[in-house]
């Protein structure tokens, strides 16, 4: 029994979700997000509540089943409430800057590191050393947040380096002197 498969969507007031075959669009205050999913998946619409439904209990169906309520449940809050992902740089000297569509990054390398913010997204430094990514596409989000924290990842040592404001970073105790 597929707990997510089987959850029903509530959808929220200012939000149009429409189905049309395969294609699935979800227009809300935000923006308007279209996915295709798998032609086997029923997806019913019943007011305000959307379900979707499998042919039969083959386990490629289960696995189609779970994965299309999630990403219809990520396009509904994606349109209605956004995504964001926070980052925090930590080192002395780093430090990161937004020009217009430009992350400007300064991590230790002899040049600062440039990278374009990808359309549908938002990029904000509301300090030197915070950035905050935004924007109606779940995986977008966390995909450019991703690329950006690869530029320096958090080191184990001192945990200098570019990490996720949620994340914990394990330090570890370095060398120690002989006895």
């Amino acid at each position: 029994m597929s707990r997510i498969g089987n959850r029903v969507l509530t959808i929220p007031a200012g939000v149009t979700v429409t189905v049309d075959g395969t294609k699935v669009t979800v227009k809300g205050p935000k923006g308007e997000l279209t996915n295709e999913f798998n032609k086997n998946m029923v997806i019913e619409i019943n007011g305000t509540e959307l379900t979707v439904k499998r042919p039969n209990d083959s386990k490629e169906m289960k696995t189609f089943h779970g994965t299309t309520n999630s990403l219809i449940e990520g396009m509904i809050i994606g349109v209605s409430e956004g995504f964001t992902k926070d980052l925090e740089i930590n080192g002395v000297g780093y430090r990161v800057a937004v020009n217009g569509n430009k992350i400007e990054l300064n991590v230790g390398y002899s040049h600062p590191v440039k990278i374009d913010v990808p359309a549908g997204l938002k990029a904000e430094a509301p300090s030197q050393t915070k950035l905050t990514i935004s924007g109606i596409d779940k995986q977008k989000v966390n995909e450019f947040a991703a690329n950006i924290r690869k530029v320096r990842e958090p080191e184990p040592y001192k945990g200098k380096g570019i990490k996720y404001a949620d994340e914990h970073i394990r330090i570890k105790e370095g060398k120690k002197a002989s006895k």
